[in-house]
């Protein structure tokens, strides 16, 4: 059952229904644990193969190399990985806002950036998917790499990416998905519900941050569903491309 199928004041928290007020903050708890490890927990997620598909991803953005003005909302940005991609693989013309709900995440985001020096083409900004601060049309491309599950109102969070966007301009949204090979599927379950939790309490102290994001990865939707929501929520054009035996996959729509 996704968000859209769930009770009106419901929703998941990984395996557990909880209330939708209550999501949030327990997400945020979750993210402020491992903010300093943000790139160590996608690394044991994703076995390493997170960056091989976040570079898919900014080269499916098609970003100017010259002086062409390109302005790029990173949604759930976090610790700033996809953003500063963004910038070293685009021309001088491309700007990017970074936005996160959570500060622990976007302050290990701002630091990177400075370090980078790319402060002066970031925009830091501490938002709610479901309630952008941004005007309708701002932007030419919306991102949101593994956040999209996290989000307890999906179809308003979809609906808001809509809304920003500049006619013409393209979402991108890379996500754990749902595998599609028999024996890759039961052998990415035992390694995803019995040693990820494990992994993460050994390296990181925190088991059961991991045993949710796990969770929440089996209750995202499919491919084809998710295809489904972004329709309705008024993008066209949509399309999804999976990776690794659909292990994640690259959903991809336009305002038209």
């Amino acid at each position: 059952m996704t968000e859209s199928a769930s009770a009106p004041d419901t929703t998941h928290f990984g395996f557990e229904d909880v209330p939708l007020q209550e999501k949030q903050g327990r997400v945020d708890r979750v993210f402020r644990d491992v903010a300093a490890r943000y790139d160590l927990m996608n690394d044991l997620m994703s076995g390493g193969l997170h960056r091989a598909w976040k570079s898919a991803m900014v080269t499916a953005l098609s970003l100017p190399r010259g002086g062409r003005a390109f302005r790029l909302l990173d949604v759930a940005g976090g610790t700033g990985d996809i953003s500063l991609r963004v910038l070293k693989r685009g021309g001088p013309g491309v700007q990017v806002t970074l936005s996160d709900i959570n500060p622990n995440m976007l302050e290990v985001g701002r630091e990177r950036v400075d370090a980078a020096g790319f402060a002066g083409r970031v925009i830091i900004a501490e938002a709610n998917a479901e309630e952008l601060p941004f005007g309708d049309g701002e932007f030419d491309a919306v991102t949101i790499a593994f956040g999209l599950r996290n989000v307890p109102r999906m179809d308003r969070a979809l609906a808001e990416f809509r809304r920003v966007l500049k006619p013409g301009g393209h979402f991108l949204c890379l996500e754990f998905s749902t595998v599609d090979a028999a024996l890759l599927d039961k052998a990415y379950d035992l390694y995803s519900f019995n040693l990820i939790p494990e992994i993460g309490r050994v390296v990181t102290g925190d088991a059961d941050a991991y045993r949710y994001l796990v969770e929440s990865i089996r209750k995202f939707p499919p491919p084809e569903q998710l295809a489904m929501m972004m329709g309705d929520a008024g993008f066209g054009r949509v399309s999804h491309t999976p990776y690794t035996g659909g292990i994640a996959a690259l959903h991809s729509g336009w305002r038209l």
